[in-house]
């Protein structure tokens, strides 16, 4: 299993679609505080749909208390500011992908600690970044590609009819 950790994040909808990402690829989902809605937002809700009984979800009042409850973890630290591609990395079982706020991202300081843990995904230099709920879903797909998509189910079934039959 792969963890997402959203650090202060401040969209409901953002973290409602994370969630949902979340509840489809079995990945746990943590959240450190302070979060810019309550857990009972209607945005965060309806993003979330009606996946939230398949997120293993957890709040924690720091970063340092999550690191603490995992020690020996891998941690990698999603950023704009990174000189490594999310895609040069390989991801394993049980890392924790870090994304930060909406506004200014995860703290400097943490990043500086980590630089070599900092990871980017590549856009044009002119977009300021991309829209966090979509980071997480390259992020955790792309963990999920290299380690096969272990656990998901990979093919779908059409419902065929005849064209006559569909009015």
């Amino acid at each position: 299993m792969f963890h997402i950790v959203l650090v202060e994040p401040e969209i409901p909808q953002n973290a409602g679609n994370i969630a949902r990402t979340c509840a489809a690829t079995g990945t746990a989902l943590h959240m450190i505080r302070p979060l810019g809605f309550e857990v009972s937002d209607k945005y965060l809700k309806r993003a979330g749909l009606d996946y939230w009984h398949l997120v293993d979800i957890s709040y924690y009042d720091s970063f340092e208390e999550l690191k603490e409850k995992y020690k020996g973890a891998r941690f990698f630290y999603f950023t704009t500011k990174a000189r490594h591609r999310h895609s040069d990395v390989k991801f394993q079982d049980g890392d924790f992908l870090v994304f930060g706020k909406e506004t200014k991202g995860l703290p400097e300081e943490l990043l500086m600690e980590n630089e070599e843990t900092c990871l980017r995904i590549p856009m044009y230099s002119e977009a300021r970044s991309l829209n966090l709920s979509n980071s997480a879903a390259i992020a955790v797909y792309e963990a999920l590609r290299q380690t096969n998509y272990d656990g998901l189910t990979e093919e779908g079934e059409l419902h065929h009819h005849k064209w006559s039959d569909v009015k």
